[in-house]
């Protein structure tokens, strides 16, 4: 499932050929994906203008000129993509519909945006602008693990009370939002802490240190335009390359890149996901 990285790529791809445009048309191919799209979801976009796209935690939110943000999460198998862009960002005319393009957005500049979810786990809202924070999608989520509410301080009092594995705890988005199973076991590894270790029992420095660890370990991966794993691409229909920099994630019996460790990373399963990490050099 795509995390942070991969949906502020897609957020930041689909900006130029959506923000400060008018939605012609949107086209809702079916009655549902995850759950069902709201009440007219078609007449209520068509003809409303994009005034800002923002990412929440894994969601992409794109704010209307009728006061409704359209909240979008990819799910595991979710792609949005553009053609057609006046501006020639994508270099590509509009492909002929395909199977499982269940959403699509005719933009007033002559872009296309369709979103296409073969597994149909993605999802669709309509919320009040205004109070979005209190929408049930969004209320529940920790701070992003870049802006400034997201701190030493906040993350050590926040898991200084939790009984769970560290690995465990991070990808609660209660605790941080976006974080996902990729980039947990980067940011462990870089930390050399185990992820089998209670929260709780970590050293206020320790859990300190995971805060530049994790804002260093998702920026570089927005830079590589994410981790192209399975179904994710990005808005242009380009893969992320960040995989190839991977020192821990999906490298079961590769030698630790610690110098002078030794050690091999090898693979667990936590809460029924793959756990990757160096059990010499993460204490």
């Amino acid at each position: 499932m795509p995390e942070l990285p991969e949906v502020e790529t897609v957020r930041r791809g689909l900006a130029p050929s959506m923000e400060g445009q008018v939605i012609t048309r949107a086209d809702v191919n079916r009655p549902d994906l995850r759950w069902p799209f709201p009440e007219n979801m078609a007449a209520r976009l068509t003809g409303a203008k994009v005034t800002a796209l923002r990412r929440r935690s894994k969601y992409i939110l794109v704010d209307l000129d009728t006061g409704e943000t359209l909240i979008i999460h990819l799910g595991m198998s979710g792609r949005m993509t553009v053609s057609g862009d006046p501006l020639g960002q994508f270099h590509h005319d509009h492909p002929a519909p395909a199977k499982h393009d269940h959403v699509v957005f005719h933009m007033g500049n002559g872009a296309r945006v369709t979103f296409n979810d073969a597994r149909r786990f993605g999802a669709m809202d309509l919320g009040d602008t205004a109070q979005l924070g209190d929408h049930w999608l969004i209320k529940p989520i920790g701070p992003e693990p870049l802006g400034n509410d997201f701190n030493e301080t906040y993350l050590a009092n926040t898991l200084s009370t939790r009984n769970t594995p560290i690995k465990t705890a991070l990808l609660d988005q209660h605790v941080v939002a976006g974080l996902g199973n990729i980039y947990v076991c980067e940011v462990l590894y870089r930390a050399r802490i185990n992820p089998t270790r209670k929260a709780k029992d970590l050293s206020k420095k320790r859990v300190a240190s995971l805060v530049p660890i994790i804002r260093d370990v998702l920026s570089e991966a927005i830079a590589a335009g994410g981790s192209s794993l399975k179904d994710y691409r990005q808005a242009d229909g380009e893969l992320g390359y960040f995989q190839h920099g991977f020192q821990a994630y999906d490298r079961e019996n590769d030698p630790c890149q610690t110098p002078e460790c030794g050690g091999t990373i090898v693979r667990i399963t936590q809460s029924g996901r793959s756990t990757f990490y160096c059990p010499k050099c993460q204490r």
